[in-house]
């Protein structure tokens, strides 16, 4: 199985996207990442353009990777001036990366452009660029930068261009989409007559601006691409990169060609939650093969279906990614849904037990109302274990208040909750202030459950959403809360719904706790 190389561009590509910053740490711990998910090169930035990137290139130099080389990016020389009087070309120089890349113009329209020089010049600064580089580093790349709308604009120069890579001797050859518009059947023809004039292998760098970034990418690959760059979850200027984690699974699993082992690709969600998570962004649950909802089945057919062949409605089995298939349950589900969630939770569940269908018609009175549990499953569990008459109840509240005040009108209002909750015998009252009455409540809560189940204390709310259920009545129309809570093992979701936004809230931060306790119970 032949073996194509992945190039990722994450720590300079991907922080280019709007929203998107790393400190030097984290590009740290993002190497350490992508190197044990089997990257071969890792582009750490651009050592001339900003300090962090120069203080990346000295920090990494301290850890020890176990495969991957870290490569380091900048252009061609400038013109009028030699590789070795180049401000750019020494920096690239001086970092010592295992690699240096560097782009150049294919595309005569920037040459005569941007860099307003003569189309000879250019084809002399790419040259001695890298003939320069070649003598003072083991590895040198090429990023050919607009090289499909060079070439559909002017073939002949396109290719010059490439052959003065190429008589470089630069090791690879990598083909730009920069601006991201080209068409995978325009991009496997042109790559096929590449091949024809030049030897030096090829990469391929695609940009998603027309949504093409992925199978770009793929096309490249099975037209005998050897290098794919890209990032993780497809981070990138504009409308992104191409998205390692789609091109990753489709070249091994689709294409049949080697680039990671089975053991690692196993671990591709797990990296791209944890650049996410770095990122501080939440993961986007539709991507392909490592989103949430990659594998999730909610109308009742496929359900049923999927049980019996999990092929007829999944391309892949999901943990081949580390990923798993999930069961929605909603207004559309069938008997088949429900049981496979009571599958999936451990509970019990007999398909002609009576309670199968008073679940299920709970379940659509309920969405009827506004809840909606395809993000909260552990409000689903709870539901289910109470109808089962399984339920714990480890606390019970015998009433709160939430106070909040605005004293004057240039003063920001504050907010306190009082609880009073009965655990056993024992009555706990107390209160707590927050940022806010539903932060105040969750406070308070916690404060009083924390003396009884120390646990809690471990738990975190990751995510908090407000949605006004469609009832045209204004600010009188019912609120549904759906919350995300985590621990250091696992997050769930839950839901609450009412026309009082602190009561909807109360009822998803006390199934989040209930959820917890309950897990717990059953270590």
């Amino acid at each position: 199985m032949s073996l194509v190389k992945l190039y990722d561009t994450t720590l300079r590509d991907g922080t280019q996207a709007e929203d998107i910053s790393f400190l030097v740490e984290d590009k740290i711990r993002i190497a350490h990442k992508l190197d044990e998910l089997g990257v071969h090169y890792i582009e750490g930035g651009w050592p001339g353009s900003n300090p962090k990137d120069v203080a990346f290139f000295k920090d990494i130099k301290k850890e020890k990777l176990q495969q991957a080389k870290i490569a380091a990016f900048g252009s061609t020389r400038r013109a009028k001036t030699t590789p070795a009087n180049d401000h750019n070309i020494k920096t690239l120089i001086a970092a010592e990366p295992d690699v240096i890349t560097i782009f150049g113009k294919t595309w005569d329209f920037h040459v005569r452009e941007a860099l307003r020089i003569s189309l000879e010049e250019n084809l002399e600064l790419i040259n001695d660029s890298l003939v320069f580089l070649k003598q003072n580093v083991a590895e040198v790349f090429y990023d050919a930068e607009h090289f499909f709308d060079g070439y559909k604009a002017n073939p002949e120069y396109a290719i010059k261009t490439l052959k003065a890579a190429e008589d470089a001797g630069v090791d690879c050859i990598i083909l730009c989409d920069t601006n991201g518009g080209s068409m995978p059947y325009e991009v496997a023809d042109i790559i096929a007559k590449v091949r024809k004039q030049i030897k030096t292998p090829l990469g391929i760098h695609t940009h998603n601006d027309g949504e093409c970034a992925v199978a770009n990418s793929i096309v490249a690959v099975d037209q005998g691409i050897v290098q794919v760059q890209g990032t993780i979850n497809g981070f990138g200027e504009r409308c992104g990169n191409a998205n390692l984690c789609s091109i990753i699974p489709a070249i091994k699993l689709k294409l049949k060609k080697d680039c990671i082992s089975d053991e690692q690709l196993r671990h591709l969600r797990e990296v791209s939650n944890y650049i996410f998570e770095l990122a501080n962004l939440s993961p986007d649950k539709h991507l392909a093969y490592v989103g949430k909802s990659a594998f999730a089945h909610k109308g009742g057919v496929h359900v049923s279906a999927i049980q019996r062949h999990p092929e007829t409605y999944e391309h892949i089995r999901p943990e081949l990614v580390g990923n798993s298939t999930r069961v929605l349950v909603s207004d559309l589900s069938g008997k088949s849904n429900i049981l496979a969630k009571a599958e999936e939770f451990q509970i019990n569940l007999d398909s002609k037990d009576p309670v199968t269908q008073e679940i299920l018609e709970e379940i659509k009175e309920m969405e009827n109302r506004g809840f909606q549990f395809e993000g909260a499953e552990a409000s689903f569990e709870l539901m289910m274990k109470k109808a089962l008459g399984t339920h714990k109840k480890f606390f019970q509240v015998m009433g709160f208040r939430v106070i909040d005040e605005k004293r004057t009108d240039d003063q920001k209002p504050t907010s306190e909750a009082t609880v009073m909750i009965k655990v056993g015998g024992k009555i706990e009252h107390t209160a707590a202030e927050g940022h806010g009455p539903v932060n105040a409540l969750d406070n308070a809560l916690r404060k009083a459950l924390e003396k009884f189940y120390p646990k809690l204390k471990e738990v975190k709310l990751h995510d908090y959403k407000v949605r006004v259920l469609p009832a045209g009545q204004g600010t009188a129309s019912s609120i549904r809360v759906l919350i995300e809570l985590g621990d250091k093992i696992s997050r769930w979701g839950t839901v609450g719904v009412s026309d009082n936004i602190i009561d909807a809230s109360y009822q998803a931060l006390i199934d989040g706790i209930d959820f917890k306790l309950h897990h717990e119970d059953s270590v």
